[in-house]
């Protein structure tokens, strides 16, 4: 097509001079680490799952990465910044500021045989806000692990606490109270018999998740420290699959929950594990009565506890009227077979009388003296008859 008059004649195409101005602005994205691969590349997702062979972090993460998942490897132990690029001493990373990786918002080390989380572990991570250490047989925990991470919103310590003890709880404790900017905390299937006060207290706290653990229940304490003031919202809690003791020490817990269901979501799934009498009874099912103690058993935890409340009268009541229309039955079963009956005993009286005279007749013809055998003759004796002539 012929240019019109007036307008400058085109050179050539722009495409090729575009791609090349593109090529020229762009920088070649990061390697992907040394047993680690790059889903959409290393600024969307990076996974390393290498098995036993790798027992520290990588050290040649991209800077840009935003999500670094470590998944099967067998850590063991993180040391002082450890996704800062320091050595086995961590003195390395902070000698040189100790910030690698600004980016990184998710860390997830799940199933990575972590023992032991030292002070500092994650300095260097301004930008983290979800990390989860899930199903890692954790015993120690350093009370400063979690410094330096401002911006953590989530942490998930599921299946990971079980092995540690009491030590490791307060460890735990003073850990978490460094994080006030946690919305989410995970601790479900740790045997926990009671939460961490500082869980309890952290100001902006959105959901904490105590499934599965060995929680007889929650205090009245507990439950205050769940409440929020300056208009902050509740934290929502999730206490399935706990063995809930019924008794005294649970009334708290009963009204707390009537009156915040929308703050248990899993409320319904709540059971009782003892006394035996409640055992797998729904605990919103209960009245406030029924909640008994036995007597120097002011906390309300013993097994054994008489209940005598109006559901278990009412039990009683039932099993006397079953009973009763049982022997009604039966009594009608008899009255309608009434001849049968009689005949059959008239039967069984004629049988046992026919059976008693057989065994008189018997007894009266062995008593018979003339009915006694004769005495045998003397051997070497010869039999005679009267017409012998001897």
């Amino acid at each position: 097509m012929a240019p019109r008059a007036g307008q400058p004649e085109q050179r050539g195409p722009l495409l090729p001079g575009l791609l090349l101005v593109a090529a020229a602005l762009s920088r070649p994205a990061a390697p992907c680490p040394f047993q680690c691969y790059c889903f959409g590349g290393p600024k969307l997702l990076l996974r390393c799952a290498s098995g036993a062979e790798l027992r520290q972090p990588p050290r040649d993460v991209p800077p840009d990465a935003r999500n670094l998942t470590i998944v099967g490897a067998n850590l063991t132990v993180l040391r002082a910044a450890a996704f800062a690029g320091g050595d086995a001493d961590g003195e390395e990373a902070a000698a040189a500021g100790g910030v690698r990786l600004p980016l990184l918002s998710a860390l997830r080390l799940t199933h990575n045989n972590i023992e032991v989380v030292e002070d500092g572990a994650f300095d260097g991570l301004p930008s983290l806000t979800a990390l989860d250490l899930s199903h890692n047989p954790l015993r120690a925990l350093g009370g400063g692990a979690f410094r330096g991470l401002p911006a953590l919103r989530s942490l998930q310590l599921n299946h990971a606490l079980a092995r540690g003890g009491p030590t490791l709880l307060a460890a735990l404790d003073a850990a978490l109270a460094q994080l006030d900017e946690l919305r989410l905390l995970g601790l479900a299937g740790n045997a926990l018999s009671r939460l961490p006060p500082a869980a309890l207290r952290l100001p902006r706290l959105e959901q904490l998740d105590a499934r599965l653990n060995a929680l007889w229940g929650l205090g009245l304490e507990e439950l205050r420290a769940l409440e929020r003031n300056g208009g902050l919202p509740a934290p929502r809690l999730l206490l399935a699959d706990n063995p809930l003791r019924c008794g005294c020490a649970a009334r708290p817990l009963l009204a707390w929950l009537r009156n915040a269901t929308e703050r248990v979501p899993d409320a319904r799934r709540l059971r009782c594990a003892a006394p035996r009498a409640l055992h797998d009874r729904p605990f919103l099912d209960l009245d406030k009565a029924r909640l008994g103690c036995a007597d120097g058993d002011a906390d309300g935890r013993g097994e054994e506890v008489e209940l005598a409340g109006p559901e278990l009268e009412a039990s009683y009541v039932f099993f006397g009227l079953v009973l009763a229309l049982i022997g009604l039955i039966f009594l009608m079963v008899l009255y309608l077979n009434r001849r049968g009956i009689q005949r059959w005993m008239r039967n069984l009286r004629e049988a046992c009388r026919d059976q008693m005279e057989g065994y008189h007749y018997r007894y009266e013809q062995d008593a018979d003296p003339r009915r006694a055998p004769a005495p045998a003759a003397p051997a070497g004796s010869r039999a005679t008859s009267p017409g012998s002539g001897f």
